[in-house]
């Protein structure tokens, strides 16, 4: 699954006990009728892949769904949903990018002046 919109937070990578786990959070903005700030984890090695990004920027997230059941001290069973980020990809062109590559001017060409009608063309028109 995807989410595309624009980072509103990134925020520090976070260290828990003594196996180091990391995690880092993301909050993506979407950009539709009813914005929605969406909270996306990465974790380990992926809290890395925020590094070269800020807020404001416009970006593709890829995510994974999880779920988990805890059953606390009562016995009560509780569940719990986390989006976790797998890869993150910029939407915004590199400024000059998307400029065409210049059209050479009309003088440019110069026109076939030894054509030879008796030539065999192998074009269909």
């Amino acid at each position: 699954m995807e989410i595309q919109g624009k980072v509103k937070l990134i925020g520090e990578t976070q260290t828990f006990g003594s196996n180091g786990f990391r995690k880092r959070e993301l909050v993506v903005t979407t950009e539709e009728q009813y914005p929605q700030h969406i909270l996306v984890e990465f974790v380990q090695d992926k809290t890395d892949l925020l590094n070269s990004y800020q807020v404001g920027q416009q970006v593709k997230v890829s995510i994974n769904l999880r779920g988990r059941e805890w059953v606390n001290p009562q016995g009560e069973t509780k569940y719990f949903n986390s989006i976790q980020g797998w890869r993150i990809e910029n939407l915004q062109q590199e400024q000059g990018s998307s400029e065409m590559p210049p059209v050479p001017p009309a003088d440019a060409f110069e026109p076939v002046d030894n054509l030879n009608e008796e030539d065999h063309d192998d074009l269909p028109f």
